[in-house]
């Protein structure tokens, strides 16, 4: 009879310890981290030419994992009391009490420590700075900004381009034309990627007070306007690699019919501004990125 009791609550422990770490997976955002990932190992590939280092793609990727975790937590920490006004975000682990505010602020601040410093001693310095702005401008400049202005998808999109500069300077130790060019593209990608989110939780935004560009846009015009001219500048930037000769012609046909495949999408939704329109937009954006990037590493040309 004894025994009884303690093999039942074994599963209850087990299911406890399984939520517990669930929430502090949650706090890392692991779906951007994990694309955050996939466009460092695309930067380093093509800086590298396909000769990969081991040791060195592998401290990459546990240094940049832990930089936008830490970046990402924090940006938790800093939005917890509007985050419980969103209906969105009200269950993340620190509105609904899960994981104490102080708990979390430690958590990202180590990890965002961590980062940096593990990318300063096993890969270089300048991805150890990259990886140090990503992280500022991210909490410091961007999360804040949120509340203030809506250029704050502008702002934001920035530390969002730099991850695959972390890859191209840990292959090659610098940044050229190059580099930049595929940042621009992560740049672009990023803006029509976020209007469509924004578009479809704009009265979850406004509850919680940020302040995005569909805020005083009710017909969603001004909106949809953004959405194809800066899909539009995604498709020209998109054509960089193979004007500086990074990539060939494979590529940038490959280029160009994703970005009309992209414009579709965009100027469906400019048609009909609904949250319908808008979550196809977004489906495409996600879509769109890793397959650009995989036409981009198996067309790239080599130095």
């Amino acid at each position: 009879m004894s025994a009884g009791p303690v093999v039942l609550a074994a599963p209850a422990v087990e299911t406890r310890t399984a939520a517990r770490l669930s929430d502090w997976c949650i706090l890392t955002k692991p779906g951007i981290s994990a694309m955050t990932l996939v466009v460092t190992l695309a930067g380093y590939h093509l800086a590298s030419g396909g000769h990969w280092s081991m040791p060195v793609v592998v401290a990459m990727l546990v240094g940049t994992a832990l930089s936008g975790s830490g970046a990402n937590a924090l940006n938790m920490w800093l939005e917890r009391d509007r985050d419980a006004l969103m209906r969105r975000t009200a269950n993340r682990p620190i509105p609904a009490g899960r994981i104490s505010p102080r708990s979390a602020l430690v958590f990202g601040l180590f990890l965002s420590v961590a980062g940096p410093a593990v990318l300063a001693v096993s890969v270089g310095s300048l991805p150890s700075l990259i990886a140090a702005v990503t992280i500022a401008s991210y909490v410091l400049v961007y999360t804040p900004l949120k509340h203030v202005s809506s250029v704050n998808t502008l702002v934001g999109a920035v530390p969002g381009a730099l991850p695959p500069l972390i890859g191209w300077s840990a292959a090659s130790g610098t940044l050229d034309a190059r580099a930049w060019g595929i940042f621009l593209i992560l740049f672009f990608w990023q803006l029509p990627h976020f209007l469509a989110i924004a578009w479809r939780w704009r009265e979850d935004y406004e509850r919680g007070g940020y302040r995005m560009l569909t805020m005083g846009d009710p017909d969603g015009l001004r909106t949809a306007r953004q959405v194809v001219l800066q899909t539009l500048a995604l498709i020209a930037v998109s054509l960089l690699p193979a004007v500086q000769g990074l990539a060939g012609g494979l590529y940038a046909a490959g280029a160009v019919v994703l970005g009309l495949g992209f414009l579709f999408f965009g100027i469906g939704f400019a048609g009909d501004r609904t949250e319908a329109r808008a979550r196809r937009l977004f489906l495409a954006s996600i879509v769109y990125l890793p397959v650009l990037l995989s036409i981009l590493v198996i067309g790239r040309t080599r130095f």
